[in-house]
């Protein structure tokens, strides 16, 4: 099975205003089409350094794919950058410069001078038309090895990977495999705990088991490999059937599924209305919940923080005002070396007080806090 490494190239990515999407993009998709991803990079706009970024990644992988760089600007450096890893120059190809006329023609615009630099590419690489943005891609088969170069854009990336890439790589190294990952969401067990229960499971080598640990929630990860997507499914149900019969106490959901949408399944099937009130954690708790207007009927910041000793009292008077079958209460008291975390839940059957110190980085408290919060909503 072919091995593949993805650059990211521009450098506002380093600088973190534009958020890169693209590798995640391309590594749900390679997974999808059974093609292993084993290093990504970002590189900036510097033609050297992405020459030599190529250069290692061609000492490793089979498949190379560049993103970004394609552009007509003088800092869109990928083509030459390309040419030079490969040891070539870069050349005109007159029907690329044809076909970016012709789309800016589709809007009534005529192209710069500096656009005719996307009409270049490295010898002896092979041009794929871009039929939704103006910088065409290109690749360059190498012995066994394979460079793509892709436009930045998101769009015309996932354009050109879904109408090219995937095809054009099943058939270049005759992939017959998927690749399928499923994610379980735990919640109210630590990983260590976690660990212990299904510890032997993460030694399989296919179908694979990993746990990534968050705040207040630990995912645990099943990849299987297999020669289609139906086999790859079976394989998949076994295991999280024999993982579920270890943990399913802790286990709220999978994949996209949500913390606080399985709490509002137990409100919803309860007939519980929610209301809640926070202080310390920006609204967050409240944002959670928002879109689940069937069953959330509004919330509240506090801004001056109460004393712990009165929160329970505030919790029951808020409860009162929204006419809300549950209320949720979080409050965050910073201390010197750690954070204690006041959460009260009053229902129809009672109330709940919990006191719970976090010792980790401050700035994980909050989601921490919120998720254990919400976790217990789902234990009702």
């Amino acid at each position: 099975m072919p091995s593949a490494e993805i650059i990211t190239i521009g450098t506002e990515l380093l600088l973190g205003d534009i958020l890169d999407t693209n590798t995640q993009y391309l590594a749900q998709t390679l997974r999808e089409n059974g093609i292993d991803l084993y290093r990504t990079t970002t590189i900036g706009d510097n033609m050297q350094r992405i020459a030599q970024a190529i250069r290692e990644s061609l000492s490793r992988a089979e498949i190379i794919i560049t993103t970004g760089g394609l552009g007509p600007t003088v800092d869109d450096p990928t083509r030459d950058a390309v040419a030079l890893a490969f040891n070539v120059k870069t050349e005109f190809h007159p029907e690329l410069w044809e076909q970016i006329q012709e789309r800016f023609a589709r809007y009534a615009r005529q192209p710069t001078e500096n656009n005719k630099r996307q009409a270049y590419i490295p010898q002896g690489a092979i041009a794929v038309a871009n039929p939704v943005g103006t910088a065409p891609a290109f690749f360059i088969e190498n012995m066994q090895q394979t460079l793509i170069s892709l436009p930045g854009v998101p769009q015309e990336m996932e354009y050109l990977t879904k109408h090219f890439v995937i095809n054009y790589l099943r058939q270049q190294y005759q992939i017959k495999t998927t690749i399928l990952t499923k994610v379980l969401h735990t919640a109210g067990i630590g990983e260590s705990q976690l660990d212990n229960y299904i510890g032997d499971l993460e030694t399989l080598s296919n179908p694979t088991v990993g746990l990534a640990a968050h705040s207040g929630q630990v995912d645990i990860r099943i990849t299987v490999k297999a020669e289609n997507p139906e086999t790859a499914t079976q394989l998949i149900d076994g295991l999280e059937t024999e993982i579920r019969s270890r943990v399913d106490q802790w286990i709220y959901g999978a994949d996209h599924e949500t913390l606080e949408f399985a709490a509002t399944e137990v409100l919803a099937n309860k007939g519980w209305k929610l209301a809640t009130l926070e202080a310390g954690s920006q609204g967050e708790l409240a944002g959670r919940f928002a879109s689940f207007d069937e069953v959330f009927i509004g919330g509240e910041i506090i801004t001056d923080l109460p004393q712990p000793n009165d929160f329970e009292k505030i919790v029951k008077t808020y409860r009162e005002q929204r006419a809300a079958d549950v209320c949720l209460g979080v409050a965050i008291y910073p201390q010197n070396e750690k954070q204690d975390v006041l959460i009260v839940i009053i229902t129809p059957t009672g109330l709940q007080t919990h006191h719970r110190p976090f010792g980790g980085p401050p700035r994980y408290t909050v989601r921490w806090a919120i998720n254990h919060s919400i976790n217990l909503i789902r234990n009702l």
